[in-house]
């Protein structure tokens, strides 16, 4: 780091005793070395549940990502007690598995510590080369990100996979999210004809051109968009991250909602508090899967430092209370609570996926997604999320469906589609949309995980 400002062309300078410290930019790398974070997992304090104690070195960011490898981890965190004053952080998180039991197995408590202790790991290159955790073009060298943002409207996923196929680009991996008639998705494709990433700069710009209509679609006041991803991030935070640019916050949607649909919406209360001059947001708002990270993302990405927390279950619900300053000290002024609150609750909503979730898992072929996005268009389902993976010589997907009105789609009329399309298969296991919303076991969050449970069934289940 320079030691002040450059002098403009070669006009004389000034000598002051002031100067501005010097930071060894490899000074993060070192001190995590000599002093990495230290990890215990205590099984004993608490009878349901295991106690995951971290502390480290604090910088931005730190409590993110202990939270996002906990979710990679596809593990539950009920309750959490964070303080990370001054230059040191410590976090107490109470976790469980998908099945709400203790952590058990000694090789998952070993991955739990060396994820925790050795967070360097994520820039590998066995894990950048893996879709479903992170995106970058020039990290990944077997595959081609592409960021899409716009209008969301029935059909699109369907046209967006029919300019794929058109191109000759296989879709390895993709994850789409919708909120208040926005979209944003993160698809991995190749070139079917090399089999890798797309390195012909003109058909990769073709692409790109096609593409981008298709996210305007008849909005033209709102901005689409549809790039090559640039940056190394996971690829949930670059959802929000997407969705946060977009501005889905500040729809005007939210007021065409029915009533019991508004009721639905988090209650997020923000206030300036006095005491040791921080700001204080709490949240309330129904227990799921991943909200800590949701939550922990949105702050960190709208730049505030998270100084303690608390986060506990009650009932149903789960409450979230944060002590956060600005990154320059400063609390939060009116205008800023007003878009915390708002970019807090969108951030928990984006999430909060309404229809019928339908898993299909069949042997991979190109234009299977066309094949299969063509069949909900034609028979008027609209798809307001989506998990896109493949396994080997399997694709796994998971779509949740509503009609074309934004209204809940019942099995009759998917096995009425099924029945005429043996594409969707023939064996189906009735699965309450509830409960596939409390599991939310993303196929694409485990694209890099050998899960034979996810695969023990051919077909689609609803």
């Amino acid at each position: 780091m320079l030691a002040g400002p450059m002098p403009l062309n070669n006009a004389p300078t000034m000598t002051s005793s002031r100067s501005w410290p010097y930071f060894d930019p490899e000074y993060d790398t070192m001190s995590s070395i000599i002093d990495p974070p230290k990890v215990v997992i205590d099984n004993e304090s608490e009878k349901n549940a295991t106690l995951v104690k971290v502390s480290s070195q604090n910088k931005h960011g730190t409590l993110l990502e202990v939270v996002q490898e906990l979710m990679d981890m596809d593990l539950t965190i009920s309750k959490a007690y964070i303080s990370s004053d001054g230059g040191w952080f410590l976090d107490v998180f109470h976790v469980t598995d998908q099945q709400g039991c203790k952590i058990r197995d000694e090789k998952l408590i070993g991955n739990i510590q060396k994820a925790l202790s050795l967070q360097k790991k994520k820039w590998t290159a066995a894990f950048q080369k893996c879709p479903g955790r992170s995106i970058g073009i020039q990290t990944i060298s077997e595959h081609t990100a592409i960021e899409l943002t716009g209008t969301d409207r029935p059909g699109l996923l369907s046209e967006v996979s029919a300019v794929l196929a058109e191109m000759y680009c296989r879709v390895n991996a993709a994850e789409v999210w919708t909120h208040r008639r926005r979209v944003a998705c993160v698809i991995y494709v190749t070139d079917e004809d090399t089999l890798g990433p797309i390195e012909n700069v003109r058909k990769l710009e073709r692409l790109l051109e096609k593409l981008k209509p298709i996210m305007q679609g008849y909005d033209n006041e709102k901005i689409a968009r549809s790039v090559v991803a640039e940056s190394f991030t996971h690829v949930e935070r670059r959802l929000h991250q997407l969705m946060l640019a977009d501005h889905d916050s500040d729809s005007s949607d939210l007021q065409n909602q029915p009533t019991d649909e508004k009721l639905k919406n988090p209650e997020i209360t923000v206030e300036i508090g006095s005491e040791m001059n921080y700001s204080v947001v709490k949240i309330q708002c129904p227990d799921r899967p991943k909200l800590l990270f949701d939550t922990v993302c949105t702050l960190t990405d709208l730049k505030y430092v998270v100084s303690h927390a608390t986060i506990y279950p009650s009932g149903p619900y789960a409450v979230q209370e944060y002590h956060i300053r600005k990154m320059d000290g400063h609390t939060l002024d009116e205008e800023a609570k007003s878009k915390v609150k708002k970019c807090l609750e969108a951030a928990i909503e984006r999430r909060s996926s309404e229809g019928l979730r339908l898993d299909l898992c069949t042997s991979d072929r190109p234009g299977l997604l066309t094949d299969v996005t063509r069949i909900f268009r034609e028979n008027g389902l609209s798809v307001t999320r989506a998990d896109v993976s493949t396994q080997g010589d399997k694709a796994v997907n998971t779509f949740y469906v509503t009609d074309v009105n934004g209204h809940p789609v019942d099995m009759k009329t998917v096995d009425a589609i099924r029945k005429d399309n043996p594409l969707l298969g023939v064996h189906a296991v009735p699965l309450a949309s509830e409960v596939g919303r409390a599991l939310d076991v993303s196929p694409f969050s485990k694209f890099i995980k050998t899960s034979e449970r996810i695969l023990q069934g051919l077909g689609w289940r609803a």
